[in-house]
């Protein structure tokens, strides 16, 4: 995949992967069914593939974005 870039957009069926909070844990990783802010930013509505539960998300500098298109957002620089 490319390089990550600074994260400005997503959209539905987008992936995003959060990773581990701690040193060997799990990442999480779910849908964008929506994204609420304008031109498609952050806050976005996923769905969590370990339980299913839907929740709203702001992502911080651990989150990335695979966008459908197969291109690689991080968040942060």
């Amino acid at each position: 995949m490319p390089g990550a870039t600074a994260m400005t957009a997503a959209a539905p069926g987008d992936r995003i992967v959060v990773q581990a909070v701690h040193v060997g844990g799990p990442e999480r990783d779910g849908e964008v069914l929506e994204a609420r802010g304008p031109g498609g930013t952050a806050p976005y509505l996923v769905r969590w593939s370990d339980t299913g539960h839907v929740s709203l998300v702001y992502p911080g500098p651990d989150a990335v974005i695979h966008t459908a298109a197969g291109l690689e957002h991080q968040r942060g620089d």
